[in-house]
């Protein structure tokens, strides 16, 4: 199966859109930027659960949380949530799954037994040094059509809108 033309239902979307509201005095150059953030992030969220994360047994939030112990070392479930952009909550439940799966374990800390601790166990480091490999080839084919240093300036422009949206 061909993925749709993405490029044209934008375009058609944003011209519906443009019908709809352009007697409104609104920043439709702004609305599209964002909104084609938006439209990008959850393109290549679901495409990489579809075809690389699935087949490893892993969510997106799975994945993350593993990069993140991966490259970080391991750390208190406050941290790891706000590293991984996900609620407290939605961090428990990730947490049950991996530890079912054996990639992480959690640990009370001893000096404060409301403290978690979580870390990687042997098979998560293995499934994140297998699998990122994978994702980071990923990275390059939907990014492929920009130059390095188009690449470059895509990452810079969003570490600003980023910084605008966070105020820090």
């Amino acid at each position: 199966m061909t993925e749709p033309t993405v490029g044209a239902e934008i375009l058609d979307a944003e011209q519906q859109i443009q019908a709809v509201l352009g007697d409104r005095p609104l920043d439709f150059i702004s609305m599209q930027a964002i909104s084609n953030i938006y439209r990008a992030a959850a393109s290549i969220r679901r495409r990489a659960e579809r075809t690389i994360l699935a087949e490893h047994g892993l969510s997106w939030g799975g994945f993350t949380c593993l990069w993140v112990l991966w490259v970080w070392g391991e750390m208190e479930t406050a941290k790891l949530a706000a590293e991984c952009d996900l609620a407290k909550g939605t961090l428990t439940g990730l947490l049950t799954t991996l530890e079912k799966q054996r990639l992480v374990e959690r640990e009370r800390l001893e000096s404060d037994r409301r403290r978690v601790v979580v870390h990687l166990t042997e098979d998560g480091r293995a499934t994140i040094e297998t699998v990122f490999p994978i994702f980071n080839a990923f990275e390059g084919e939907v990014s492929a059509g920009l130059s390095e240093p188009q690449k470059q300036d895509l990452a810079n422009h969003l570490r600003r809108v980023i910084t605008n949206a966070t105020g820090h």
